[in-house]
């Protein structure tokens, strides 16, 4: 499993024009949560929680001054595209809106984001 590092985040971030943080430790606090463990047991099991848990961190945590939701989702589609799941390039950009900003505002739950995130794979 590969994961995205807070250099390759701080790289997406500056190409979204977004580069300014609030907090480094609560962006290395989500970069870490696809990696937990719990009495040795992964955290999030598969794949898709994984990147549902970084996506649900990077967009709740607000570690950058601006541009946290769409950080999220481009280091979303970065993770899974690195461990070969792409998400699809023609996909409902209002759609994928409205998904975020329900992550953002805390209305979806893991699982729920989980099982909405797989709708944009290629």
């Amino acid at each position: 499993m590969k994961y995205v590092t807070l250099v390759e985040l701080m790289n997406l971030a500056d190409r979204l024009g977004t580069p300014e943080v609030r907090d480094y430790g609560l962006l290395e606090s989500a970069l870490a949560r696809p990696q937990a463990s719990v009495f040795g047991q992964d955290a999030y099991p598969d794949l898709w929680q994984k990147a549902a848990a970084l996506m649900e961190s990077i967009a709740r945590n607000h570690a950058m001054i601006d541009g946290n939701k769409r950080l999220a989702w481009y280091a979303t589609w970065v993770f899974l595209h690195m461990n070969g799941h792409p998400l699809a390039r023609n996909f409902d950009v209002d759609e994928a809106e409205r998904f975020v900003l329900a992550v953002a505002q805390g209305q979806l739950d893991l699982p729920k984001i989980t099982e909405q995130l797989t709708r944009f794979e290629q």
